[in-house]
């Protein structure tokens, strides 16, 4: 299948995941000493960041009239709406940081070479991390599936403060209205 159009999309069509218990684990742990390469030229560790970072994860973001990783991309639940999410963090960006988000940062298992040229293309305020060895992913043990032999993260969005994970979005469903719960809960849990 080809994606013509990566932003407009009928959720209605698009099957939502369901709460698998994959994050269940996540709130209250600390960040481990993790460094990822970011699409900024600079290497991020999460767990040194003083004050309040959202982290939003996706599995992988398209590039228009690419063809799909795989043909039925658009069944598996959780799987279609990364650039979607990608875009409202983008677009909501000002606001979290108004609301208290020291930084925000997407994360993927894709590498930084086609995550640089995707943040260029969205015209990105925030840099994307590249967790293309997993090694974020496999010490928090964060939820993954499996698609054409690649282990990508299912969407989820995490709250860090001062290095522990307070609160994690998951599943999340519709990915475009991601960055607005997110938004909602920094106004309800000021810092």
């Amino acid at each position: 299948m080809v994606q013509s159009n990566l932003l407009e999309v009928d959720w209605s069509k698009i099957p939502a995941p369901s709460d698998d218990g994959g994050a269940a684990h996540l709130v209250g742990m600390r960040i481990p000493d993790v460094s990822l390469v970011a699409t900024d030229d600079t290497t991020v560790t999460l767990s040194a960041l003083a004050g309040r970072v959202v982290v939003f994860a996706y599995p992988r973001t398209g590039e228009p009239g690419k063809i799909s990783l795989v043909d039925d991309w658009d069944m598996i639940p959780g799987a279609r709406g990364c650039t979607p999410q990608t875009c409202s963090f983008r677009d909501l960006f000002a606001d979290l940081k108004a609301a208290g988000a020291k930084h925000v940062f997407g994360l993927s298992t894709q590498s930084n070479v086609y995550q640089t040229e995707m943040a260029s293309r969205l015209h990105l305020p925030f840099p994307v991390l590249s967790d293309e060895k997993l090694a974020l992913t496999r010490a928090l043990n964060l939820p993954t599936m499996q698609v054409a032999g690649l282990t990508l993260i299912k969407r989820l969005a995490l709250i860090v403060d001062s290095g522990r994970i307070s609160h994690v979005f998951y599943p999340v469903f519709p990915p475009d209205r991601n960055a607005g719960d997110v938004l909602a809960w920094l106004k309800q849990n000021p810092v």
